[in-house]
Formats: structure tokens, C-alpha cells, sequence
């Protein structure tokens, strides 16, 4: 009887979580777009923070196979070491490479990417006939 109740008070508690999501109805492929686009802005920070983390690891850990070496050369290769300092280190600067990035072509950046625009054609009526060129003072895009 007790594996009941807790089945049918579990099965409660779902039913009540999940009845506003689909009792609600506004849903659609705009507001699914948004709700997801919302979700991941702040990915780049919890990236950011593990990379800084991680690199931390890695470079006390390189620190640490440093002393394994320096205790007992012939058991532990430098290689090791400098692998870890230089992941770590790669790891570390991550953030800030992103961020460079993000600014140089991102949409807070600072240099403006316009698509090239045609203000004009003119093909006609010149003083000679023909269309374009260089007639009656007309170019191939302005006249």
C-alpha cells in the first residue's frame, strides 16, 4: 500500500508540473525560437568560467609533475610538465580570446561588415545610342 501511495503522489506531482505547458497553447516555432535563444545566452560565461578553471588545473598540475621531475628525473619526463602548462595556459587565455573575437566580428564589434550596394545602372539614352559606357557624359553607373 505505501508503494502505491508514492507511485500515485509521484504520478501527482508530474501531472501538475507538466499541465501548464500544455494547457498553456501559445506555443509556436517563434516563441520555441526565442525560449531557446534565451536558454543559451548565457553559455559563453559558463565557458568561460570552466575554461578558467580547468586551465587553473592544468597548470597546477603542471607545476606539480615540474616537482616530480626535479625529485626523480628518469621516472618523469619534462614533456609532461610543459604539455599541462601549456594546455592550462592555452585554456586560460580562452575567454579572452573569445571576447577579442567576438568584438572583431561579432555584433558588438567594432569594425562595420556592409554588403556592397548598387546605387544605380543606366543603360540608354546617351547621345549615342547604345547603353553604358561613356556617351553623352553618362558612366556605366551614374549619368
Amino acid at each position: 500500500m505505501n508503494k502505491f501511495l508514492l507511485a500515485a503522489s509521484a504520478a501527482v506531482v508530474a501531472g501538475m508540473i507538466a499541465a501548464p505547458a500544455y494547457g498553456a497553447g501559445g506555443n509556436n516555432f517563434s516563441s520555441i525560437g526565442s525560449n531557446i535563444i534565451a536558454s543559451i545566452r548565457d553559455v559563453p560565461g559558463l565557458i568561460s568560467g570552466l575554461a578558467y578553471l580547468f586551465g587553473l588545473v592544468l597548470g597546477v598540475a603542471g607545476i606539480l609533475k615540474i616537482k616530480d621531475h626535479v625529485e626523480n628525473p628518469q621516472q618523469t619526463p619534462l614533456k609532461d610538465a610543459a604539455a599541462r602548462l601549456l594546455a592550462g595556459g592555452a585554456l586560460f587565455a580562452l575567454p579572452i580570446v573569445y571576447e577579442a573575437m567576438h568584438n572583431t566580428i561579432g555584433q558588438g564589434g567594432g569594425v562595420p561588415v556592409n554588403g556592397a550596394t548598387l546605387a544605380a545602372v543606366s543603360f540608354g539614352g546617351g547621345n549615342g545610342g547604345g547603353g553604358g559606357g561613356r556617351f553623352g557624359g553618362c558612366t556605366w553607373i551614374f549619368c
